[in-house]
């Protein structure tokens, strides 16, 4: 939602910790880090660009920056965003099986469709399939961070936070886009077969052809 100028952004930050860690240690890293996400922010808003990626990315970065103090190691900056990966997989899940499907909940409430998708069981299996894609991609992210995490692969946890980012999601949206375009088509058709509701005028004229057909009583 941050287009290409947030996918630079957000690997901005990372790029800079490991870097500065690598040479300065890491309490210029963390310092390096949040600078880099302030100086972000400060240019979209003179930019007059969306500030919600920048905002939302300027607090995921001083979290991590944090937990990095805190733990006193340099992988603990990624230690939030594996964890957090665990969790939206979970969520996704977890919207599956009650059968609220978040790829739908998401793209009727960003468009304004309404929810007349889980009416139907094949758009709702859709979308359960779109959602199911998210969920492996979150899977796949904690799985493979977490190993990196364990095996002291700080740099490599780096490559990994970037190449799992957007381009995976990415992969996830085309699923998603699939399910949208499946779920419109079938609403489309079925809107179609129902028969449409009768006009004030139509209603009015009918009664009058009926009226008019009756036989009128002998006296």
């Amino acid at each position: 939602m941050g287009g290409v100028s947030g996918l630079f952004y957000s690997s901005v930050p990372v790029i800079v910790f490991v870097l500065v860690n690598a040479f300065f240690g890491l309490t210029a890293a963390i310092w390096g880090s949040v600078g880099s996400a302030v100086a972000i922010t400060v240019l979209r808003v003179v930019r007059k660009e969306p500030l919600q990626p920048a905002i939302s990315g300027f607090f995921g970065v001083a979290i991590a920056a944090f937990i990095a103090f805190r733990t006193g190691s340099a992988k603990g900056f990624f230690l939030f965003g594996i964890w957090a990966s665990l969790a939206y997989c979970g969520v996704f899940v977890l919207s599956i099986l009650v059968r609220w499907p978040i790829a739908g909940v998401v793209w009727s409430a960003l468009n304004g469709t309404g929810q007349a998708w889980r009416k139907d069981k094949p758009s709702r299996y859709g979308y359960d399939v779109a959602t199911l894609a998210l969920a492996v991609i979150f899977a796949a992210r904690f799985v493979v961070q977490r190993w990196l995490y364990n095996s002291d692969y700080t740099g490599w946890l780096a490559f990994a936070k970037i190449a799992m980012g957007y381009p995976l999601y990415a992969l996830g949206l085309l699923v998603v886009v699939w399910a949208v375009r499946r779920s419109d088509k079938r609403l489309k058709a079925l809107a179609e077969t129902e028969p449409k509701p009768e006009t004030d005028a139509e209603v009015e004229a009918r009664l009058r052809e009926k009226y008019a057909q009756t036989p009128t009583p002998e006296v």
